[in-house]
């Protein structure tokens, strides 16, 4: 379902909204693109001369959050620049259709290291071990999987938000909180008080460690005081948003993308003709 993957994340089962998604999902498009976007490079820490010869990194996405601001967030805490080419018209996405770029004819799309990579999953694999996030060994890797693929659904809760009427935003909100309180960031929690360390695996800084960052920032965003039972995450947060890396890309004017509002809908709409 392309353009359900590029928005964001699927709809809960059983609403309109995902049905009419879901059909537009299905429908291809013929065309792609490449130049008319804006580009953006973010600060980093290091001399990574080998970064500097392969050449940065260049996101494809829209100009907002949806699926590619993971990618964004673990790149920034990586230290590692990058450029952004925003998608603004159906032109340009067509034109990334029809060079055969969009592998499933859909986006996010990042060059990096001579490939054009698609599929969230894959690309944040791919960064994650490139620079040392994705643990010592297998079973470290294992729990950092499991980690992420908590936060990434609590995440997409909440990304699927904006695209909802104002009455299934209210009924999801609430649902939101309440996983969040009792589903998620207990887990979380329990972790970091059992071991004892300041990081989720190997005490050591991973992929899991900016996932959850990112995870507690968004639910916060939907209600500020959602850490008040949890002393654990709360001097998570602190120590993570102070990584030199990750305090930069917090800062105003980083690559860090606002949460979606109409405007960003829209222009995705406008994209697709919907």
């Amino acid at each position: 379902m392309q353009i359900t993957a590029a928005l964001l994340a699927a709809v809960p089962l059983g609403t309109a909204w995902r049905a009419g998604w879901a059909r537009l999902g299905s429908a291809q498009f013929s065309s792609p693109q490449a130049g008319g976007g804006r580009h953006f490079v973010s600060s980093r820490c290091g001399n990574r001369k080998s970064e500097v010869m392969a050449g940065k990194p260049k996101l494809y996405y829209f100009d907002g959050r949806g699926k590619m601001e993971s990618i964004r967030w673990l790149l920034a805490a990586a230290g590692v620049e990058f450029e952004e080419e925003f998608l603004e018209t159906r032109e340009q996405y067509e034109k990334l259709l029809q060079s055969g770029s969009l592998l499933f004819q859909q986006v996010p799309l990042v060059e990096i290291d001579g490939m054009k990579m698609v599929q969230t999953r894959a690309i944040l694999n791919y960064i994650a071990a490139k620079y040392n996030l994705y643990g010592k060994d297998l079973k470290e890797r294992a729990l950092i999987d499991m980690y992420v693929e908590g936060t990434t659904d609590l995440m997409g809760l909440i990304m699927q938000l904006p695209l909802q009427s104002a009455e299934m935003r209210e009924k999801n909100l609430a649902l939101i909180i309440e996983r969040a309180k009792t589903r998620y960031f207990p887990v979380y929690e329990k972790a970091l008080k059992d071991h004892g360390h300041d990081y989720l695996v190997g005490n050591k800084f991973s992929w899991a460690d900016i996932h959850l960052l990112e995870a507690i920032l968004m639910v916060e965003e939907c209600k500020p005081d959602i850490l008040s039972a949890f002393p654990q995450l709360q001097a998570f947060k602190g120590r993570i948003s102070n990584i030199p890396t990750i305090k930069k890309f917090l800062q105003p004017g980083s690559q860090r993308k606002p949460p979606a509002d109409d405007k960003y809908i829209a222009n995705v709409r406008k994209i697709f003709n919907i």
